[in-house]
């Protein structure tokens, strides 16, 4: 049986990001993807030089029309950019049971901001409620939580401010930390469960695209049936793999490469440690 995930983010015309990369890494495990485009941006590995935002009328059809057609088993959010997307995003899950996967995204790679400041407030109250896991990186978490975070411990209480506002499971992305010796993120669910997943780091300037990657493995993973916590572990490697089989593409930060994990068969966990 093929299970069915939707994106409801952002278009990359450089195709690493954003729908693409979601679409791209649905695919490859084995999810058929559906998908409600919030924005358009005129960007490549260099950078994004242009966004147009969707009215929020036609982002609510799109999910509507997908809902009313589609056994949905798993729903992720990318760049959503103003408070009203945001509200109209949540309008349209706060009545479902189906797992809603926010990828709080604010800036872009080569630092263009892709959420207005005004919409962080609508993120935190209106969103991350109904939040199945919200999987942010350390400058994100950041500010959700309201507190810088340098250390291990600061991420578990980081990611406890989010759970207090009333995310069911939070994974704290660690890429940001080059200071570790490891990329190692942390996961937190509301009922006590947590540990750390990291896997080594790999020299390289093509991670265009990691956040939106990771977090659609993490969606996929989760429509196909498995728990939160086993799909951060599967996730891990999979954007370990995406990462270190590089493509080499692009000028400036190039994307990851979607189709490695698939590629790697029995090599595709290698690397990735759990620490519970």
């Amino acid at each position: 049986m093929v299970h069915v995930a939707m994106t409801i983010a952002g278009s990359d015309s450089g195709g690493g990001a954003g729908i693409q990369a979601d679409l791209k890494t649905f695919q490859e495990l084995g999810v058929f993807g559906t998908s409600a485009l919030t924005a358009v941006t005129a960007q490549n590995t260099f950078g994004v030089s242009a966004i147009q935002p969707i009215d929020a009328t036609i982002i609510t059809a799109q999910i509507q029309a997908v809902m009313d057609d589609f056994d949905v088993k798993a729903v992720k959010t990318g760049m959503l950019f103003s408070a009203e997307i945001i509200q109209a995003v949540a309008d349209k899950f706060h009545w479902t049971e189906i797992p809603l996967i926010i990828d709080p995204v604010m800036i872009a790679k080569g630092g263009a901001s892709l959420l207005k400041d005004e919409a962080v407030e609508a993120l935190k109250n209106v969103l991350l409620p109904l939040a199945a896991l919200v999987t942010p990186n350390i400058p994100e978490a950041e500010v959700l939580a309201e507190m810088k975070i340098k250390t291990d411990a600061d991420m578990e209480e980081a990611a406890k401010r989010m759970i207090a506002l009333g995310a069911k499971a939070v994974l704290i992305k660690g890429g940001h930390r080059k200071e570790a010796p490891y990329a190692q993120d942390f996961f937190l669910g509301a009922d006590g469960e947590r540990f750390s997943v990291r896997s080594p780091w790999i020299d390289t300037k093509d991670t265009h695209g990691t956040g939106c990657t990771y977090s659609a493995a993490l969606t996929a993973f989760l429509a196909n049936g498995e728990t939160a916590a086993k799909a951060v572990i599967s996730a891990k490697g999979f954007i370990h793999a995406a990462i270190e089989d590089g493509l080499e593409i692009g000028g400036g930060h190039g994307p990851t490469n979607h189709w490695a994990y698939g590629r790697r068969a029995n090599k595709m966990m290698e690397g990735v440690v759990v620490n519970g």
